[in-house]
């Protein structure tokens, strides 16, 4: 289970720079393509906060009843802001899509913001909080664990290998751009 949440990571990883050279093109003054952007959001809300956070959620309240730390008391708090500040920077894509004006300031701050608190996060739970559990959980843990996250894990719809219409642009991209 903690091998496919740091693949998740790594996933991620790849999508935070991609926001981030075009949060660097916008801030410089060049247009980028906002439906990548979009996709890339959509993807994040879509699986990170639907799958990935509550899988993660499922085993750090599994340590907390079983191994008790304070660090890890506060994933579940920072895992809503995340979700506050995608849904913030969606909001802005969707009407940027729609035609209406944005300050480019504005998109500029909810990029930074977005890009930031995700890398953060991650850096967080990949330094501090996944070596913890991997120390402490045994075996059976994650067991009990894997059964108790059954209803939470789904396909990823961006990374599986198996043909896929979802985020077929996005894919597209991400394949043409490395």
């Amino acid at each position: 289970m903690l091998k496919r949440l740091m693949h998740d990571h790594k996933h991620i990883a790849v999508l935070l720079n991609v926001l981030k050279n075009k949060q660097m093109k916008l801030s410089e003054g060049e247009a980028i393509n906002f439906i990548v952007v979009r996709d890339i959001v959509e993807y994040m809300q879509g699986y990170a906060e639907r799958c990935h956070h509550p899988v993660e959620d499922i085993i750090y309240a599994y340590y907390l009843a079983h191994k008790t730390n304070g660090a890890i008391d506060k994933l579940s708090a920072e895992h809503e802001v995340v979700i506050q500040v995608s849904a913030a920077l969606m909001n802005t894509l969707n009407l940027i899509l729609s035609d209406i004006v944005v300050a480019r300031e504005k998109l500029v701050a909810d990029f930074a913001e977005y890009v930031e608190l995700q890398e953060r996060h991650m850096q967080m739970e990949e330094r501090e909080i996944f070596p913890l559990l991997a120390q402490h959980l045994t075996e059976q843990d994650w067991q009990v664990i894997e059964k108790e996250c059954q209803d939470s894990l789904i396909d990823d719809p961006l990374f599986l290998d198996r043909e896929q219409q979802e985020f077929d642009g996005l894919r597209s991209y991400l394949n043409t751009s490395e």
